[in-house]
């Protein structure tokens, strides 16, 4: 009797986020108990449970109620603020908490606190999951993607819930266990960094058609309503078409033209391309993006420069540059520049998963990373089913470029990607993401570059030798004293 009253899971944190998965997971079914400290919260959640078809939603109000009212082995999932304010939740939730019992963190947490909660926890007999939760606000109430890494018994224990909480897709629900130790929460910052380069690739591909194609919001917001209907299809592609239709409520025209151009962020770009460098893994789409995020934050600094090398004598060269361009054709090259570009950007991500995975023992499925986030998540995109197939044709692949689908499309694609990389440079219009995707198609499609000169300079100056095409070893040369020999 007293088992049949308890909740199957807990939830503490309720924010929008957590009211969102909490609601959620009582749709599904799970009779579920939540608390925040401010009790406010838990009330209006329980307002929420009522007026959401009286969801089986208990609140509680003190730590001691909350953790007393679930079934053993208890499951409580976390979503406070990333850093101190997890350590301080566990810690209040911890003391009711018995061996066997269970804490999912589902915040955006750097992996190496996950990791180190994971070893607190054990000393405590208490098992531990880092969960990346992907949606937002509609998908934590709808179906998200869920990335749990950590103790797989943990995640047996919640795997019930967690599969019919999921975003649902025709090949299963958008979750899987990831792996041990902090890979579902390193998995979800990779996620984000992907994320970064796909929103600043897209806002490339909106300026070049406005600023150089000189099309209105009306005639952008029907291009990627019809893109979404293609290989473009996608999330982020579809929210962008219902940015444009938006009209502005303070005055004339759409709402999108009176947003500040200064764009925020919370964290997980930055890291990304931090753990690129550490692990030596090309990220220069994703860096390039967070880049721009740096840069559109100097506002004032930006409005001076304009005027300071307008009167230098720098001359917008916007205009000349849109003067007899097909708009058609320029619509058509830009979404191939697109899909190119996007290609780079997951490849680049997925590189990173492989190499963090190597380096932690991680095992990850890449094919079936790819395939939770065909679901619930902001990178969801049609092209992921192919992703995630290009990985179970050759699990070792070392890049997507050289799939043989996706290499057949890159190679359709190059020439239309040029032009408009080409037109944008011309007219004088940033489109860092495509020219760093561009790039890295270029070098890594080389089989030869000048790194032999790179190679020579590091010798010269530092004695750091180089290896040779035609014989083994490593060769020290006295450059400076040949080079003025041979004068």
């Amino acid at each position: 009797m007293e088992s049949a009253a308890l909740s199957r899971i807990g939830l503490a944190g309720l924010a929008v986020m957590g009211q969102n998965l909490a609601l959620n997971i009582a749709e599904k079914g799970f009779p579920i108990s939540v608390y925040n400290r401010t009790t406010s919260k838990v009330d209006e959640t329980l307002d929420r449970a009522s007026d959401e078809g009286k969801l089986p939603v208990a609140g509680q109000y003190s730590p001691r109620d909350f953790v007393l009212s679930i079934q053993r082995p208890r499951s409580v999932i976390i979503l406070v603020k990333a850093g101190a304010p997890v350590d301080q939740t566990i810690s209040a939730l911890s003391e009711y908490m018995e061996p066997g019992d269970c804490i999912i963190d589902g915040g955006n947490e750097w992996y190496q606190n996950t990791e180190r909660r994971i070893v607190e926890a054990e000393k405590k007999g208490l098992l531990y999951l880092g969960m990346g939760v992907s949606g937002g606000e509609e998908g934590a109430r709808n179906g998200p993607s869920l990335m749990p890494g950590g103790s797989f018994t943990a995640y047996n224990n919640v795997k019930d819930i967690l599969e019919k909480v999921a975003a649902q897709v025709e090949d299963g629900p958008c979750v899987t266990y990831i792996g041990e130790g902090g890979s579902g929460n390193f998995v979800k910052m990779v996620h984000n960094g992907i994320e970064y380069g796909d929103m600043q690739l897209i806002s490339e591909a909106y300026d070049v058609l406005k600023n150089v194609g000189g099309l209105s919001n009306d005639e952008l917001a029907d291009i990627f309503t019809e893109w979404n209907r293609g290989e473009l299809e996608s999330f982020l592609v579809e929210i962008t078409s219902d940015i444009f239709r938006v009209k502005d409520d303070y005055g004339d025209g759409e709402l999108v033209d009176k947003i500040l151009d200064k764009t925020g962020m919370k964290g997980t770009g930055k890291w990304t391309v931090q753990q690129a460098a550490e692990l030596s893994v090309a990220a220069p789409t994703i860096a390039a993006s967070l880049d721009c995020r740096y840069l559109s934050g100097l506002k004032d600094e930006r409005e001076n420069a304009a005027r300071v090398l307008e009167e230098a004598g720098l001359k917008e060269d916007i205009g000349s540059a849109s003067r007899g361009v097909d708009k058609k054709r320029l619509i058509d090259d830009v979404r191939q520049a697109l899909y190119a570009s996007k290609i780079c950007s997951y490849a680049q991500g997925m590189n990173l998963l492989r190499a963090k995975s190597l380096e932690k023992g991680w095992d990850l499925n890449l094919g079936e990373m790819a395939r939770i986030w065909k679901g619930g998540c902001i990178i969801r995109a049609v092209f992921l089913d192919r992703i995630k197939k290009a990985y179970q044709r050759n699990s070792n692949l070392a890049n997507l470029v050289v799939d043989p689908d996706f290499a057949k499309e890159m190679v359709q694609r190059q020439a239309a990607w040029r032009r408009v990389v080409g037109l944008a440079i011309s007219a004088g219009i940033s489109t860092p993401g495509m020219c760093a995707s561009l790039a890295y198609f270029d070098t890594y499609r080389r089989a030869r570059l000048p790194a032999n000169l790179v190679q020579a300079q590091r010798d010269l100056f530092g004695a750091h030798t180089y290896e040779r095409t035609d014989r083994p070893g490593a060769y020290h040369t006295e450059w400076t004293k040949l080079a003025r020999k041979s004068q």
